[in-house]
């Protein structure tokens, strides 16, 4: 079995890391902070210190012959991605066997509501979206230039122990009303984990797919239905107009690009069934998982 390098080993990348190591395979996480070392050694993960800002580090990575999961974010401002140039220089030197990108649903913009698919010309509208779609065409162009096959997968929202709303709702932050609140996109971080790992293993080479739970109710919806399961108060409604007025720039950026993310294809070609098709159970396995660590 092939080595595996995970770069960026973040809040999916480690669970990625530990479905790996349970199955016997060579892990090395890439991270750029010593905090993150030194959490992910006491972990059991391999990990290496590197800057992808910089390049610091990069050329002592074990990136020759290793299956390479790819999810350390773009830089915060600009519509390009040097990190990921960055870390495609260094591996034209020390060629990879595969590389699988998580990239982001927001590289097809706003669609008013329609949906979208894996052929649908992503129309990145934020800066975000734009550094993601960068990123896309500089790995795909490596692997047209090298053959070092890759495969996209890009994630919307993703949730998980940790990662609900409930700060939100105990500060009683207002949400959109649902009559205006356009449908959402989602994924627990087990089950995208589980699309990784397959993406991994025997994804095609150069294709792109869609990660979701097909669960396309609002963001409004999911923060009512956190609260409620939480056993915590509702927060409270406001307009789309009001929203704009209260809301942050960036809560605000989500809430305008309004799309259907159809993700049937990975199921399907990666012969996957996802663990969390309802925010309900997500949510739910999420409560118990923080109530377990607490």
């Amino acid at each position: 079995m092939k080595p595996v390098l995970i770069i960026g080993c973040g809040y999916v990348g480690k669970r990625v890391a530990r479905r790996l190591l349970a199955k016997g395979r060579q892990v090395t996480a890439a991270v750029r902070s010593e905090e993150r070392v030194s959490e992910l050694e006491s972990d059991g993960i391999t990990t290496r210190q590197i800057d992808l800002d910089s390049g610091q580090g990069l050329d002592q990575l074990p990136l020759s012959g290793a299956q390479i999961l790819h999810s350390a974010p773009p830089p915060a401002t600009g519509e390009t991605d040097p990190r990921t140039d960055r870390l495609l220089s260094v591996c034209r030197k020390h060629p990879p066997a595969n590389i699988v990108y998580i990239s982001t649903t927001g590289v097809y913009g706003d669609r008013g509501g329609d949906s979208v698919d894996e052929l649908t010309e992503p129309a990145p509208l934020s800066d975000r979206g734009k550094r993601r779609r960068y990123a896309e065409l500089a790995l795909l162009a490596f692997m047209q230039e090298t053959g070092v096959p890759v495969t996209i997968i890009r994630a919307p929202g993703i949730y998980g122990p940790g990662r609900l709303p409930i700060a939100r709702i105990n500060a009683a932050e207002p949400v959109v009303n649902e009559q205006e609140a356009g449908p959402g996109n989602r994924i627990h971080a087990d089950d995208l984990a589980s699309i990784c790992v397959a993406a991994m293993e025997h994804g095609p080479a150069g294709r792109i797919y869609n990660a979701g739970d097909g669960d396309h109710r609002s963001m409004t919806a999911f923060v009512m239905t956190t609260a409620e399961l939480a056993g915590l108060p509702k927060p409270p409604e406001i307009s789309l107009a009001e929203a704009e007025k209260r809301l942050s720039p960036g809560m605000m950026s989500f809430i305008r690009e309004s799309r259907v993310v159809r993700a049937d294809r990975v199921l399907v070609e990666l012969d996957l069934n996802l663990r969390y098709p309802r925010m309900e159970q997500g949510i739910q396995a999420s409560l118990a998982e923080q109530a377990d660590h607490k």
